[in-house]
């Protein structure tokens, strides 16, 4: 994959075009590990798009044809590669915001899913499609997508390995938005900018907050919740956003 950081942001591309951004668990781990370099005080935001036609067509068939390893070894490897993904995109303090450019297929939905922001060009294809070479989803897909399009939209997209198109994908959420082709690069670049206005670190907060609180009882999730905001209540970007509305500015915040 082809890394590049510039002014703020660490855009990620998928780069085999020539298998549709096809992910090996190598790949997988290269996106962890640069996901996991992201920092508030470096970067507003990550951008994953793909090269070419594509923007991953998910696992690598061609690896899948091999002989599997023992049990706990491949436990060890799935957990040590796409699940290393899941955990760097849920943990990132950074916001992570997909491009989608093109056919966004098993792991490839699965990424998408993860991301904090997705923008979709119209002609892209989503497909849950673990199923059509007989796994279950995996890179978060069984948590991610019963969070997103909900339970009963989940069980269709995942028993059938269905194939649906942006708007489709847009109307379940798993998109922001499906926008035409032509237009994908600005819509992305309007909302990176917009990211780069906000404090990072406040971002990062609340994005772990919403995280956290996903599947615990009210209570618990509000008293998590006032923690956090102790801790944004203490901090410089409070501090300025307070006196910059106070003296009719707006604010300028470090990260």
């Amino acid at each position: 994959m082809h890394v590049d950081s510039d002014d703020g942001v660490l855009e990620i591309r998928f780069d085999r075009p020539g298998v549709l951004n096809a992910m090996s668990q190598t790949a997988a781990t290269e996106l962890a590990e640069t996901i996991e370099q992201a920092e508030p005080d470096e970067h507003h935001a990550v951008v994953i798009t793909g090269e070419g036609d594509a923007f991953s067509a998910g696992g690598d068939i061609e690896a899948m044809a091999e002989p599997p390893s023992p049990p706990r070894e491949s436990y060890e490897e799935v957990t040590e590669t796409f699940g290393r993904v899941v955990e760097a995109m849920l943990e990132s303090r950074v916001p992570i915001v997909a491009k989608v450019n093109g056919d966004a297929i098993g792991a490839g939905l699965a990424v998408v899913a993860l991301s904090d922001i997705a923008y979709a060009s119209e002609d892209a294809t989503f497909s849950c499609a673990f199923v059509r070479v007989g796994l279950i989803p995996d890179t978060g897909g069984t948590f991610m997508l019963p969070h997103i399009v909900g339970l009963r939209a989940a069980k269709k997209l995942a028993f059938t390995g269905e194939f649906f198109d942006a708007e489709r994908a847009a109307d379940l959420e798993l998109v922001n938005e499906a926008v035409p082709a032509a237009e994908l690069d600005d819509r992305v670049e309007e909302t990176v900018d917009r990211l780069g206005r906000r404090p990072t670190d406040v971002i990062g907060m609340t994005k772990q907050a919403l995280h956290e609180n996903m599947a615990r009882h009210w209570r618990e999730a509000v008293d998590y919740e006032n923690t956090l905001q102790v801790q944004a209540r203490g901090s410089e970007s409070h501090e300025e956003g307070v006196a910059a509305f106070l003296e009719g500015r707006k604010p300028e915040f470090d990260e």
